[in-house]
Protein backbone atom coordinates (compact mmCIF):
# COMPACT_ATOMS: atom_id res chain seq x y z
CA UNK A 1 0.00 0.00 0.00
CA UNK A 2 2.66 2.48 0.99
CA UNK A 3 4.39 1.46 -2.23
CA UNK A 4 1.42 2.46 -4.65
CA UNK A 5 0.95 5.84 -2.70
CA UNK A 6 4.65 6.99 -3.09
CA UNK A 7 4.50 5.65 -6.71
CA UNK A 8 1.07 7.92 -6.71
CA UNK A 9 2.95 11.07 -5.55
CA UNK A 10 5.02 12.17 -8.46
CA UNK A 11 1.75 11.57 -10.22
CA UNK A 12 -0.24 13.92 -8.17
CA UNK A 13 2.78 16.64 -8.16
CA UNK A 14 2.59 16.72 -11.76
CA UNK A 15 -1.08 17.51 -12.37
CA UNK A 16 -1.29 19.82 -9.50
CA UNK A 17 1.50 22.07 -10.67
CA UNK A 18 -0.49 21.54 -14.14
CA UNK A 19 -3.15 22.71 -12.77
CA UNK A 20 -1.71 25.24 -11.17
CA UNK A 21 -0.41 26.15 -14.77
CA UNK A 22 -3.41 26.13 -16.43
CA UNK A 23 -5.19 28.35 -14.30
CA UNK A 24 -2.33 31.29 -13.92
CA UNK A 25 -2.04 30.46 -17.94
CA UNK A 26 -5.43 31.44 -18.28
CA UNK A 27 -5.79 34.03 -16.16
CA UNK A 28 -2.66 35.68 -18.02
CA UNK A 29 -5.06 35.56 -21.14
CA UNK A 30 -7.70 36.61 -19.53
CA UNK A 31 -6.97 39.45 -17.77
CA UNK A 32 -9.25 41.55 -15.56
CA UNK A 33 -9.86 45.09 -17.34
CA UNK A 34 -9.08 48.55 -16.47
CA UNK A 35 -12.24 50.89 -16.45
CA UNK A 36 -11.54 54.00 -18.13
CA UNK A 37 -11.25 56.83 -15.59
CA UNK A 38 -10.24 59.54 -17.78
CA UNK A 39 -11.20 61.47 -20.72
CA UNK A 40 -9.83 64.08 -23.06
CA UNK A 41 -12.21 66.46 -22.05
CA UNK A 42 -10.20 66.55 -18.36
CA UNK A 43 -7.11 68.01 -20.66
CA UNK A 44 -9.15 70.52 -22.71
CA UNK A 45 -9.02 68.65 -25.51
CA UNK A 46 -12.21 67.92 -28.19
CA UNK A 47 -12.79 64.08 -29.53
CA UNK A 48 -15.39 62.03 -30.99
CA UNK A 49 -16.24 58.52 -29.89
CA UNK A 50 -15.66 56.28 -32.73
CA UNK A 51 -15.94 52.42 -32.87
CA UNK A 52 -15.16 49.94 -35.57
CA UNK A 53 -13.77 46.00 -36.28
CA UNK A 54 -10.78 44.27 -36.30
CA UNK A 55 -9.66 43.48 -39.14
CA UNK A 56 -10.61 39.66 -38.70
CA UNK A 57 -14.25 41.15 -38.55
CA UNK A 58 -14.49 39.32 -35.22
CA UNK A 59 -14.90 41.93 -32.34
CA UNK A 60 -15.96 45.87 -32.45
CA UNK A 61 -13.13 48.12 -30.50
CA UNK A 62 -13.83 51.41 -28.94
CA UNK A 63 -11.81 54.74 -29.04
CA UNK A 64 -11.78 58.15 -29.73
CA UNK A 65 -10.28 60.34 -32.46
CA UNK A 66 -8.68 63.85 -31.41
CA UNK A 67 -8.45 66.45 -33.98
CA UNK A 68 -5.71 68.10 -34.59
CA UNK A 69 -5.12 71.89 -32.87
CA UNK A 70 -4.13 73.18 -36.51
CA UNK A 71 -6.61 73.50 -39.33
CA UNK A 72 -4.54 71.27 -41.88
CA UNK A 73 -2.98 68.11 -39.62
CA UNK A 74 0.19 66.60 -40.05
CA UNK A 75 -0.42 63.06 -39.94
CA UNK A 76 -2.80 61.28 -37.61
CA UNK A 77 -1.25 58.76 -34.89
CA UNK A 78 -2.45 55.55 -33.64
CA UNK A 79 -1.91 54.54 -30.32
CA UNK A 80 -1.56 50.93 -29.07
CA UNK A 81 -1.78 50.18 -25.59
CA UNK A 82 -0.29 47.70 -23.41
CA UNK A 83 -0.99 44.15 -21.87
CA UNK A 84 -3.96 44.08 -19.13
CA UNK A 85 -4.09 48.34 -20.35
CA UNK A 86 -6.51 50.16 -21.85
CA UNK A 87 -6.24 53.29 -24.55
CA UNK A 88 -5.94 55.67 -21.39
CA UNK A 89 -2.20 53.88 -20.83
CA UNK A 90 -2.18 55.22 -17.13
CA UNK A 91 1.61 54.25 -16.44
CA UNK A 92 2.97 56.27 -19.04
CA UNK A 93 0.08 58.33 -18.97
CA UNK A 94 -1.25 58.81 -22.54
CA UNK A 95 -3.32 62.14 -22.52
CA UNK A 96 -0.79 63.91 -21.49
CA UNK A 97 1.22 63.18 -24.71
CA UNK A 98 -1.87 63.57 -26.98
CA UNK A 99 -2.18 66.63 -25.84
CA UNK A 100 1.27 67.14 -26.86
CA UNK A 101 0.97 65.92 -30.10
CA UNK A 102 -2.01 67.52 -31.00
CA UNK A 103 -0.95 70.87 -30.21
CA UNK A 104 1.86 70.17 -32.66
CA UNK A 105 -0.22 69.65 -35.25
CA UNK A 106 -0.77 65.78 -35.30
CA UNK A 107 -4.42 64.08 -35.23
CA UNK A 108 -4.79 60.94 -33.04
CA UNK A 109 -6.93 57.59 -32.62
CA UNK A 110 -6.63 56.03 -29.46
CA UNK A 111 -8.63 52.98 -28.66
CA UNK A 112 -9.02 50.18 -26.33
CA UNK A 113 -7.75 46.52 -28.12
CA UNK A 114 -9.79 43.37 -27.38
CA UNK A 115 -10.81 42.54 -23.64
CA UNK A 116 -9.55 46.05 -22.83
CA UNK A 117 -11.42 48.84 -22.36
CA UNK A 118 -14.57 49.22 -23.62
CA UNK A 119 -13.62 46.93 -26.41
CA UNK A 120 -15.32 43.51 -27.30
CA UNK A 121 -13.83 40.60 -26.84
CA UNK A 122 -13.04 38.32 -24.27
CA UNK A 123 -9.12 36.85 -24.78
CA UNK A 124 -5.55 38.76 -24.86
CA UNK A 125 -3.21 37.01 -26.96
CA UNK A 126 0.05 39.54 -26.11
CA UNK A 127 0.45 40.95 -29.78
CA UNK A 128 -1.47 37.58 -31.98
CA UNK A 129 -4.69 39.19 -32.71
CA UNK A 130 -4.39 42.51 -31.67
CA UNK A 131 -2.33 42.92 -34.46
CA UNK A 132 -5.48 42.55 -36.12
CA UNK A 133 -6.99 44.85 -34.00
CA UNK A 134 -4.45 47.68 -34.80
CA UNK A 135 -4.53 47.01 -38.55
CA UNK A 136 -8.55 47.37 -38.26
CA UNK A 137 -7.86 50.87 -36.56
CA UNK A 138 -5.57 51.69 -39.70
CA UNK A 139 -8.15 50.70 -42.27
CA UNK A 140 -10.60 53.01 -39.65
CA UNK A 141 -8.25 55.84 -40.23
CA UNK A 142 -7.61 55.40 -43.73
CA UNK A 143 -11.41 55.90 -44.77
CA UNK A 144 -12.04 58.62 -42.58
CA UNK A 145 -8.85 60.64 -42.13
CA UNK A 146 -6.85 59.78 -45.09
CA UNK A 147 -3.09 60.97 -45.51
CA UNK A 148 0.52 59.77 -43.55
CA UNK A 149 -0.27 57.43 -40.83
CA UNK A 150 2.12 56.79 -37.62
CA UNK A 151 2.17 54.48 -34.99
CA UNK A 152 3.12 54.57 -31.68
CA UNK A 153 2.61 51.42 -28.89
CA UNK A 154 3.88 50.44 -25.13
CA UNK A 155 5.43 47.26 -24.28
CA UNK A 156 2.99 44.30 -25.48
CA UNK A 157 1.23 47.74 -28.23
CA UNK A 158 4.86 48.68 -28.81
CA UNK A 159 5.30 44.91 -30.18
CA UNK A 160 1.92 44.76 -32.26
CA UNK A 161 2.74 48.33 -33.74
CA UNK A 162 5.73 46.41 -35.71
CA UNK A 163 4.23 43.64 -36.36
CA UNK A 164 1.13 45.86 -37.96
CA UNK A 165 3.38 47.86 -39.81
CA UNK A 166 4.96 45.09 -41.34
CA UNK A 167 1.96 44.08 -42.96
CA UNK A 168 0.92 47.41 -44.28
CA UNK A 169 3.22 49.66 -45.95
CA UNK A 170 1.28 52.93 -45.75
CA UNK A 171 2.12 53.30 -42.18
CA UNK A 172 4.73 55.82 -42.50
CA UNK A 173 6.91 54.71 -38.61
CA UNK A 174 6.83 53.98 -35.92
CA UNK A 175 7.96 54.84 -32.18
CA UNK A 176 7.65 51.71 -30.13
CA UNK A 177 8.82 51.61 -26.55
CA UNK A 178 9.76 48.50 -24.53
CA UNK A 179 9.04 46.20 -26.95
CA UNK A 180 10.01 42.52 -26.71
CA UNK A 181 11.10 40.96 -30.01
CA UNK A 182 9.74 37.42 -30.11
CA UNK A 183 7.09 36.37 -27.42
CA UNK A 184 8.23 32.85 -26.87
CA UNK A 185 11.28 33.45 -26.71
CA UNK A 186 10.94 36.32 -24.12
CA UNK A 187 8.40 34.46 -22.22
CA UNK A 188 10.30 31.45 -21.67
CA UNK A 189 13.03 34.18 -20.17
CA UNK A 190 10.56 36.45 -18.27
CA UNK A 191 7.23 34.33 -17.49
CA UNK A 192 7.72 34.65 -13.37
CA UNK A 193 7.71 38.53 -13.68
CA UNK A 194 4.17 38.30 -15.06
CA UNK A 195 2.99 34.99 -13.76
CA UNK A 196 4.32 35.26 -10.21
CA UNK A 197 5.68 31.58 -9.83
CA UNK A 198 9.01 30.14 -10.01
CA UNK A 199 10.55 29.31 -13.58
CA UNK A 200 10.55 25.77 -13.10
CA UNK A 201 8.62 23.84 -13.49
CA UNK A 202 5.66 26.50 -14.31
CA UNK A 203 7.10 27.99 -17.41
CA UNK A 204 7.62 25.17 -19.56
CA UNK A 205 3.93 24.24 -18.50
CA UNK A 206 2.37 26.92 -19.07
CA UNK A 207 3.93 27.67 -22.50
CA UNK A 208 2.82 23.91 -23.53
CA UNK A 209 -0.28 24.54 -21.80
CA UNK A 210 -1.47 27.82 -23.34
CA UNK A 211 -1.80 27.08 -27.04
CA UNK A 212 -4.21 24.27 -25.99
CA UNK A 213 -6.41 25.96 -23.84
CA UNK A 214 -6.64 29.09 -25.85
CA UNK A 215 -5.65 27.88 -29.54
CA UNK A 216 -3.03 30.80 -29.79
CA UNK A 217 0.52 30.87 -31.14
CA UNK A 218 3.15 32.60 -29.95
CA UNK A 219 5.54 31.10 -32.06
CA UNK A 220 3.70 33.77 -34.30
CA UNK A 221 4.33 36.54 -33.01
CA UNK A 222 8.03 37.21 -34.08
CA UNK A 223 8.85 41.10 -34.25
CA UNK A 224 11.83 40.26 -34.95
CA UNK A 225 10.97 38.98 -38.25
CA UNK A 226 8.54 42.12 -38.29
CA UNK A 227 11.21 44.53 -38.84
CA UNK A 228 12.84 42.76 -41.80
CA UNK A 229 9.72 43.98 -43.67
CA UNK A 230 9.42 47.46 -42.00
CA UNK A 231 13.08 48.66 -43.19
CA UNK A 232 13.83 50.97 -44.77
CA UNK A 233 10.88 52.76 -43.28
CA UNK A 234 12.13 54.29 -40.00
CA UNK A 235 11.56 53.03 -36.04
CA UNK A 236 12.19 54.78 -33.12
CA UNK A 237 12.96 52.64 -29.88
CA UNK A 238 12.52 54.01 -26.58
CA UNK A 239 13.69 51.41 -23.45
CA UNK A 240 14.46 52.23 -20.34
CA UNK A 241 17.91 50.28 -19.01
CA UNK A 242 16.58 49.93 -15.63
CA UNK A 243 13.51 48.48 -17.61
CA UNK A 244 12.26 45.76 -14.59
CA UNK A 245 9.42 43.72 -17.08
CA UNK A 246 11.35 43.83 -20.84
CA UNK A 247 15.21 44.24 -20.89
CA UNK A 248 16.02 46.71 -23.40
CA UNK A 249 18.16 44.21 -24.75
CA UNK A 250 15.11 43.20 -26.99
CA UNK A 251 15.00 46.16 -28.40
CA UNK A 252 18.87 46.54 -29.19
CA UNK A 253 18.54 43.14 -31.32
CA UNK A 254 16.02 44.94 -33.62
CA UNK A 255 18.08 47.84 -33.46
CA UNK A 256 21.24 46.23 -34.63
CA UNK A 257 19.78 44.94 -37.81
CA UNK A 258 19.27 48.27 -39.71
CA UNK A 259 20.65 51.20 -37.49
CA UNK A 260 21.04 53.11 -40.68
CA UNK A 261 17.09 53.63 -40.72
CA UNK A 262 16.28 52.22 -37.03
CA UNK A 263 17.10 54.54 -34.04
CA UNK A 264 17.06 54.42 -30.39
CA UNK A 265 16.81 56.20 -27.13
CA UNK A 266 17.62 54.62 -23.88
CA UNK A 267 16.42 56.68 -20.69
CA UNK A 268 19.17 56.39 -17.69
CA UNK A 269 16.34 56.16 -15.04
CA UNK A 270 12.85 54.70 -15.15
CA UNK A 271 11.32 51.32 -15.07
CA UNK A 272 9.16 49.36 -17.59
CA UNK A 273 7.67 52.17 -20.24
CA UNK A 274 8.67 54.75 -17.74
CA UNK A 275 10.52 56.75 -19.95
CA UNK A 276 7.27 59.74 -20.51
CA UNK A 277 7.04 59.47 -17.24
CA UNK A 278 11.07 60.29 -15.99
CA UNK A 279 11.57 62.58 -18.46
CA UNK A 280 8.54 64.39 -20.29
CA UNK A 281 9.52 67.04 -22.06
CA UNK A 282 12.66 64.81 -23.76
CA UNK A 283 10.16 62.16 -24.59
CA UNK A 284 7.76 64.42 -26.12
CA UNK A 285 10.09 66.41 -28.04
CA UNK A 286 12.05 63.13 -29.63
CA UNK A 287 8.19 61.49 -30.38
CA UNK A 288 7.58 64.91 -32.43
CA UNK A 289 10.87 65.36 -33.85
CA UNK A 290 10.44 61.71 -35.28
CA UNK A 291 6.74 62.07 -36.35
CA UNK A 292 8.12 65.34 -38.07
CA UNK A 293 10.67 63.63 -39.99
CA UNK A 294 8.35 61.37 -41.63
CA UNK A 295 5.54 63.88 -43.03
Amino acid sequence: MMLIIWLALPVLAVLICAGIAGYVGWNLTHPERRPLNDSPANYQLKYEDVRFLSKLKDVQLKGWFLPASTSVPKMTIVFAHGYSMNRLQDDVPALPLVRSLVEAGFQVLLFDFRNSGESEGNLTSVGQLEKEDLLGAVEWVKEHHPGPIGLIGFSMGASTALMAAAEDDSIAGVVADSPFNHLTRYLKKNLPTWSDLPDFPFTRLILALLPRLTGLNPDSVDVLAATERIYPRPILFIHCEDDDKIPYTESEAMLEKYPDRFAMWKPARGKHVGGYRESPEEYTARVIRFFDGLC
